[in-house]
């Protein structure tokens, strides 16, 4: 992976997680890099669940991806909530 692309991946990640931050009443903790996270990790999850479909960009499928990220930020949530 060249360092173009993983530059692009950590934007689109953070794009993903902060989308994902609005749509659900809980907030990520750690700002910017939670929400880097967040992206990373709905994109897996979601790809693992919902399979590839969707417009992609730079290896991530965006609807799966938005929606892993949402159950991300809820799950993260609501454990910082109970914690």
């Amino acid at each position: 992976m060249s360092v173009t692309a993983f530059i692009i991946s950590i934007i689109i990640s953070l794009m993903i997680g902060y989308v994902a931050e609005k749509l659900v009443p809980f907030d990520m903790p750690g700002g910017v890099f939670g929400s880097i996270i967040a992206g990373f990790i709905g994109a897996w999850i979601g790809h693992g669940l919902f399979g590839a479909w969707g417009p992609a960009i730079e290896g991530f499928y965006l609807i799966p991806a938005l929606i892993g990220a949402v159950i991300v930020v809820v799950i993260v949530g609501l454990v910082s909530e109970i914690f």
